[in-house]
């Protein structure tokens, strides 16, 4: 049977074409090359592990990220019986990524951004997620179709921001929360990613990307400081090897994390 196709949205008004979600959380963030990604994965498995039902959308048709981090970059997309795509699952939560539809891990996805567009709305609606607690939605960088798609057709109950501290990182940032407050997305805060490293031999602390701009945008905005992420070996290694640190970290490494996620959880 073919499906009645739905108009789309407006920010104003927008779709809601992942009904089986109670709760749609953007993150996102102003340029890439911050930790988005990271941040992501690593906060649907902690939401996950705080007892709710979560999917992960990865939105970043053109650097898809979350398969590796979650580890399942070597699944491919399967149907089931009523023609829906079926999620990959790992660390008890459902993941959805354009990397998972490519024959190579390095095939490049050559798309405008209309055919995009049109793939991430068959991800919401021919998937079979099941009943979710939580859809954490992995943004691509930047303030362009796909973050005003999303807005368009899902009721977002806000979106999280990932910065570093360099000028670079958050000046990118400033337009995405000015983006988001436009087109009325609450914005539940910041977080600082690679916000700073401690040497393992001297304990001595360097801000390698500068120090305070996370703090600065919170001031200049009015929003949450979610946390300051530190760059450490244990979230770079982890990560590279599918092994989300919220799960298989070091204890500081989960404190951390953990103590955005319930600040999440709290802000939702």
């Amino acid at each position: 049977m073919n499906k009645i196709k739905r108009p789309y949205g407006s920010t104003q008004t927008p779709n809601n074409r992942a009904p089986s979600a109670k709760k749609v959380i953007a993150i996102s963030s102003g340029k890439g090359g911050v930790g988005k990604s990271t941040l992501a994965a690593n906060l649907a498995v902690g939401l996950a592990q705080s007892g709710l039902h979560v999917g992960v959308l990865d939105a970043d048709i053109y650097g898809p990220s979350i398969p590796r981090l979650l580890g399942v970059e070597t699944e491919k997309l399967r149907w089931n019986a009523d023609n829906q795509m079926i999620p990959s699952e790992n660390f008890g939560i459902k993941v959805m990524s354009v990397g998972l539809t490519t024959p190579k891990s390095d095939t490049p996805l050559v798309w405008r951004s209309s055919v995009a567009v049109s793939a991430l709305i068959q991800f919401l609606e021919d998937v079979a997620w099941g009943e979710l607690d939580v859809l954490v939605i992995d943004m691509p960088p930047g303030t362009g179709d796909v973050q005003l798609t999303m807005a368009q057709e899902l009721p977002l109950s806000g979106a999280v921001l990932v910065t570093t501290p360099q000028m670079l990182a958050t000046d990118d940032v400033s337009r995405a929360i000015v983006m988001f407050q436009d087109i009325h997305v609450p914005i539940l805060g910041v977080v600082e990613n690679m916000s700073y490293f401690i040497a393992p031999d001297t304990g001595k602390r360097y801000d390698i990307f500068g120090s305070g701009g996370a703090v600065k945008l919170c001031n200049t905005y009015q929003i949450p400081l979610l946390g300051q992420i530190p760059l450490t070996s244990d979230i770079l290694n982890l990560s590279d090897q599918g092994k989300i640190p919220m799960a298989l970290g070091e204890a500081a490494t989960k404190e951390i994390y953990g103590s955005i996620v319930k600040k999440v959880r709290e802000a939702m």
